[in-house]
């Protein structure tokens, strides 16, 4: 069973240059938030895999979890959970300056903040549009009701046409 971990001692993994290591750990990326939505993994923490080599100036990384997310689809504005895969890579190598090096922003010394790595990578991953299924119909223009429980055939409405909050937009001419 992983143990759970926000930061990773990366030195206590693997000391010498070319050695190789393989870290299982649950982590909690937290909650995204896009357009006002909230995004969250479903039971709180993903189980994830760090893979750390040591380099004869730093590390290689790379982060490989799978995620459960809970959040409002884009069309429906209803309940949706998605499947999201993450496959990520870090690289930190001093150098002889700090521009001449490759940094990166989640290792401070010998630790690594694979939480934050993870919210990030997270995020990177996360589809354009999250929906609650693929053919998702999303909501009638005219009465805002979810067209996924409706018939097409008994949804109408007597005037379409000039009806509803997209009406106003109709009256405009682009001549």
């Amino acid at each position: 069973m992983a143990q759970r971990a926000d930061i990773i001692d990366l030195a206590r993994f693997v000391r010498s240059p070319g050695e190789g290591r393989r870290v299982e750990a649950d982590v909690n990326p937290g909650e995204l938030v896009y357009g006002e939505q909230t995004y969250t993994i479903a039971g709180g923490a993903a189980a994830s895999r760090v893979d750390i080599s040591r380099t004869s100036t730093g590390y290689s990384l790379r982060l490989r979890f799978g995620a459960g997310i809970r959040g409002s689809c884009v069309r429906c504005l209803g309940d949706a959970e998605m499947r999201v895969e993450v496959d990520a890579r870090e690289v930190d190598q001093a150098g002889g300056s700090e521009q001449e090096g490759l940094r990166s922003p989640y290792v401070d010394g010998d630790e690594l903040d694979v939480a934050a790595w993870a919210h990030d990578a997270l995020a990177l991953a996360m589809p354009g549009q999250f929906l609650c299924r693929s053919d998702c119909r999303g909501l009638c223009p005219v009465c805002g009701a979810s067209l996924n429980d409706a018939e097409a055939a008994e949804h109408r409405h007597e005037s379409e046409a000039g009806a509803g909050p997209m009406a106003k937009l109709r009256e405009i001419r682009f001549d």
